[in-house]
């Protein structure tokens, strides 16, 4: 404490020890009120005390003597003023320690976040637009990156798109990249076979602004698969409901 009785910042150690006077530990849990810093620190001292009971430091036999009894009093003053001090130090550490591990993880947390945005932008970006999925791992982006691709475009309707294919053991798996479409429609992709067959693999819902036009350019990205494999697959067709092909893509 002041000499005015006003409580210091360093009066925590005390404090939390159960050395202060009656009067200095009220003026104290009135600063402690106001006081973040040293509410912080009362809660990290908190407990200390009970640990240190029974505990004694080491008799000084030289300086007993020398001193005599009457000095007893200002040793155990000096050494509790000690202790508190060090139990300070250790609450300030410990808190820094803290404060780092936080700085640490929220660093570690921003850098995963920025991570995947990068790769959720490379997956989907086309340069022309948002790319739209009809799967949250998005399969089709997966495939069409990496797959057999074959493209078309017709100019009757304007359409153009990509298929991707991929061999597999129950037949193919197949995705769709398709732009340049006007709604409302309903549409459905078709994989026709050499001799003529026709499966249908996948539909959709195109929305009344389209896919792939100058107001609305995300293209519209599906996957499904086929029991035909690849090697008797002759084209795939997207067809609308009620009749009409908007585009016909050979592979």
């Amino acid at each position: 404490m002041t000499e005015r009785g006003t409580p210091r910042h360093t009066d925590v150690g005390a404090y939390a020890l159960g050395l202060l006077e009656e009067g200095d530990r009220r003026a104290f849990e009135t600063h402690l009120a106001d006081c973040p810093a040293c509410s912080a620190e009362a809660d990290d001292l908190s407990g200390l005390r009970d640990l240190l009971v029974g505990l004694h430091p080491a008799p000084d036999t030289v300086g007993t003597e020398a001193a005599g009894h009457g000095s007893a009093g200002a040793g155990d003053a000096a050494g509790s003023a000690d202790v508190a001090s060090l139990l300070r130090r250790r609450g300030v550490a410990a808190r820094r320690r803290r404060r780092g591990t936080a700085i640490l993880g929220t660093a570690a947390g921003l850098a995963l976040l920025a991570c995947g945005a990068a790769v959720g932008a490379a997956a989907a970006g086309r340069g022309d637009g948002t790319v739209l999925t009809h799967d949250h791992q998005n399969l089709p982006a997966d495939l069409l990156g990496w797959g057999e691709t074959h493209e078309a475009a017709n100019p009757r309707t304007g359409a153009r798109g990509i298929v991707a294919l991929e061999r597999k053991a129950w037949g193919t798996h197949v995705a769709l990249d398709l732009g340049d479409i006007r709604g409302p429609l309903t549409c459905r992709l078709v994989a026709v076979t050499r001799s003529g067959q026709r499966h249908v693999v996948t539909e959709w819902a195109v929305p009344p602004r389209g896919y792939g036009l100058p107001r609305s350019p995300d293209h519209l990205q599906v996957h499904g698969g086929t029991a035909v494999p690849r090697q008797d697959l002759g084209r795939f067709d997207v067809e609308v409901e009620g009749g009409g092909t908007l585009l016909s893509i050979p592979v």
